[in-house]
């Protein structure tokens, strides 16, 4: 693949980690010494786009992620067609990907049907959601908090015997849609649950990108009571611009997992209005400023973030891809 600017970007961010030779940390709060971050793009980030995306593109697109040094991707999605048609074509990316050694492919199960069909896939891994918010439950799963816990029941039994791990995402965790507000004990007391269930990880989602760090950081303060503070993980999107700022609270609650989406792409098809997650690019140049490991060469990151782009036909959600790619343009002219 062409490389354009791959000196001019290493050597930028060589200078940010300059600024950070001592143990991370902002404002006098320890942050961690390295991240995991979870590309959720392929399939969060692609399940929203009202264009039929070719399932070759979504290939590619994996492909160049795995190449980037993302340690895990959630691929797709094994939901139903009629509910999500953009991922109807789960189980033929799942058999075409490039599965690298080392790298984690999980994929969206939300019931026992879905398991089913990822586990004939090959899957190795699968998430499970839900949300903190009773009337976001109600209007979308048509069902209550406590009876979408219980339908996990299955997929919790099947995954143990088949060694297949699971990872829980919890919903709506600081603000609904329809409700508005979410208490931090309700995002606490479903996490919890997934947590004692069997999830091995909770990604809490801030979903409409309505939080601020006050509001995540009190989240996750109560999360913490529940869940192990190595369990948690934040997903947030960037609705109201806030997305980085959350996840540097997130950070400095102890938090070291950070789903993110290539080129900020997303949304969610049951929340009117919100945008797409924050932007890996835009995570990735963060962490590195701070110090912080994460594993991801920059420059391949930018190769996937251009082709999805120039794939779907629309601009880059990402500030920090933007930039760069502009460099880039303007050194190969040069």
């Amino acid at each position: 693949m062409l490389r354009l600017f791959g000196r001019q970007t290493q050597a930028l961010l060589i200078g940010l980690r300059s600024l950070s030779t001592a143990a991370p940390e902002f404002l006098g709060r320890p942050l961690p010494s390295s991240v995991t971050i979870v590309e959720v793009g392929p399939r969060d980030g692609l399940q929203n786009e009202a264009q039929k995306v070719p399932t070759d593109v979504k290939v590619q697109l994996i492909d160049q992620l795995t190449e980037a040094g993302l340690p895990v991707i959630e691929s797709t999605s094994f939901v139903s067609p009629k509910w999500v048609p953009q991922l109807a074509d789960a189980a033929d990316v799942l058999a075409r990907i490039q599965q690298r050694p080392g790298v984690r492919y999980p994929v969206l199960a939300p019931n026992m049907k879905g398991f089913e069909n990822a586990l004939k896939a090959g899957a190795k891994e699968v998430a499970i959601f839900t949300a903190a918010s009773e009337a976001f439950n109600r209007k979308n799963l048509n069902c209550s908090v406590d009876d979408s816990l219980r339908k996990f029941d299955d997929i919790m039994a099947a995954a143990k015997q088949e060694a297949v791990a699971v990872r829980g995402y919890v919903s709506c965790v600081v603000g609904c849609p329809y409700q508005g507000e979410v208490l931090p004990a309700d995002a606490a007391r479903v996490a919890g649950a997934l947590y004692d269930m069997g999830c091995y990880e909770v990604s809490m989602g801030d979903t409409v990108g309505v939080g601020t760090p006050s509001s995540v950081a009190a989240m996750f303060e109560a999360c913490k009571q529940r869940v192990p503070v190595d369990r948690l993980a934040a997903h947030m999107h960037d609705t109201y611009g806030q997305g980085l700022a959350n996840i540097l609270a997130s950070l400095q609650m102890g938090i070291s997992v950070v789903d993110s989406s290539v080129a900020g792409l997303g949304g969610c098809p049951y929340a009117k209005g919100a945008t797409g997650n924050v932007a890996t690019e835009d995570v990735v140049y963060m962490l590195t400023g701070f110090g912080i490991r994460h594993g991801v060469d920059m420059d391949r990151l930018l190769d996937a973030s251009h082709f999805i782009c120039q794939a779907l036909g629309k601009r880059n959600n990402s500030r920090a891809a933007d930039a760069l790619l502009k460099k880039r343009q303007s050194a190969a002219r040069a």
